[in-house]
């Protein structure tokens, strides 16, 4: 490596210089304002750092990293959700009885796993992302400790973590047995391999989306995520459901750029399936859920499900498609799971349904801003919701998906129903004991969950610059 490989690798070097100053500060002065000030001008500086590495591009470091626009679009989008993130958990998190400096050393080397993961160009590198990001994540989840739920949570994620790198290691051993490499750029399309070596090849990819699927909770891999969302202190879920999630399906698109599936083959049947499995089952099972962040994990499974869509369809178009819709969900996630955070206290989080039943009489901006980010999750104008799911379902027509479609428009029309329900309760009339005692909510917060909204608003009424900037990254995949 020379210097001028350094360049590039600029945003994970600052990346790392803020967690070994943080985790300094921690030794010698434990307070909990100043780690989260150091933390929140760690990722900032490391969002100034990305201009400087972009002017390298593309640059492959070494066979591990490849820095491209794709990249740094995708870091870029990491960053500033983690960022998000750190902001709305100041005041949780400054309620939690015990340390609280530790949490954002978590949080930034999740988001150091996570950058790992977005330059991956090798099953090492992807490995060793994929490993920092979730000991970290299991971390967070238990960060509360003291609390039963927070503790089962953690250790459903280590187990079921655990499992899915296992499948990895196995997919990763077979796809390096006929390639003879692990570099993701040295892999060839499955059709010019040999009878043998495509058997081999199918399993190895199998074993790897089933890993994958763990991750991105697909059914039938999603068993973990309704219990993990619900215990994990809410803060935590908004890291999981948006950077976690991200950075996985960054990982799965860079993977399969190289590995690429026919349709109609039987691995892409395969993953049909899991993507129709996913928009019904994680929609019919959300309608029976009475406890809001319950409701978000069984969405979050049939939203993967529709991207899945895109993904099938394996065009240009599809890729940008499926970009622009994962920062949609992510902002509208950051809405959602902000509102709860910060009307949430580490000992009782606002999540049952019967907690939000006259929200918008006690506090009507929050209520506006969850109704806003629900609309979005429905495809619902006039948010960023309805033109990702159009680009979708563009998509899917341009490649004739005709039954993936299906899926998508009867998963949709299922999901109008539970978001509405939440919605509706907001705005009803409060009965005797209703809700819990609202805190007073920070300035940070407020601000922040005010941007976000206009945010989810500007990119339903006027997507386009954000468009056409997609389809200039994606195209560094090709």
């Amino acid at each position: 490596m020379t210097l001028q490989d350094l360049i590039p690798l600029l945003p994970l070097l600052m990346l790392s210089v803020a967690i070994v100053v943080v985790m300094l500060v921690i030794a010698f002065r434990r307070h909990h304002r100043l780690s989260f000030t150091l933390t929140f001008i760690g990722l900032a500086l490391t969002l100034v750092t990305l201009p400087f590495a972009a002017r390298a591009l593309p640059a492959p470091v070494t066979p591990l990293l490849i820095v491209d626009g794709f990249a740094v679009f995708y870091i870029a989008l990491i960053l500033i959700t983690s960022l998000v993130v750190v902001v709305l958990s100041f005041d949780y998190i400054d309620k939690v009885a015990g340390n609280k400096d530790e949490y954002y050393l978590l949080i930034l080397l999740a988001t150091l796993g996570t950058c790992t993961l977005i330059v991956s160009n090798h099953f090492v590198s992807f490995l060793l992302g994929l490993e920092i990001l979730s000991m970290a994540l299991f971390t967070m989840i238990a960060y509360t400790r003291f609390q039963r739920e927070r503790v089962e949570a953690a250790i459903k994620y280590l187990i079921l973590a655990a499992a899915a790198s296992a499948f990895l290691l196995f997919g990763m051993a077979l796809i390096y047995l006929v390639f003879g490499t692990m570099q993701f750029s040295q892999m060839s399309p499955p059709g010019t391999l040999p009878l043998e070596e495509q058997i081999l090849l199918t399993i190895g990819m199998s074993l790897l989306i089933v890993g994958i699927g763990f991750k991105l909770a697909l059914v039938p891999f999603h068993m973990w995520v309704p219990d993990v969302y619900q215990g994990a202190p809410a803060p935590v879920t908004a890291f999981i459901a948006t950077v976690s999630k991200g950075g996985v399906f960054a990982l799965f698109l860079r993977l399969f750029a190289h590995l690429s599936l026919d349709i109609g083959s039987g691995l892409w049947n395969v993953i049909a399936l899991i993507a129709i499995a996913s928009m019904l089952v994680g929609n019919l099972l959300a309608l029976v859920q009475n406890n809001v962040k319950r409701i978000l994990a069984y969405s979050s499974i049939a939203h993967f499900g529709y991207l899945l869509v895109a993904f099938l369809a394996g065009t240009l178009f599809a890729s940008s498609s499926m970009t622009f819709y994962l920062v949609v969900y992510i902002v509208t996630s950051l809405v959602a799971f902000g509102v709860i955070s910060v009307l949430s206290h580490p000992e009782r989080e606002f999540e049952d349904l019967q907690t939000y039943r006259g929200l918008f009489r006690r506090r009507p901006a929050y209520a506006v801003f969850m109704t806003l980010s629900l609309l979005s999750l429905a495809s619902l104008p006039p948010t960023g919701g309805l033109v990702g799911k159009v680009l979708l379902a563009a998509a899917g027509v341009e490649a004739s998906l005709w039954l993936l479609l299906a899926a998508l428009v009867i998963g949709s029309v299922i999901s109008v129903f539970y978001y509405l329900r939440v919605a509706i309760a907001m705005f009803r009339q409060p009965e005797a004991g209703d809700g819990l005692p609202i805190p007073a909510i920070p300035r940070g917060a407020n601000l922040t969950l005010t941007l976000l909204s206009i945010v989810l608003v500007v990119l339903g009424i006027y997507p386009t610059p954000l468009i056409r900037w997609i389809e200039r990254v994606v195209t560094s995949l090709v």
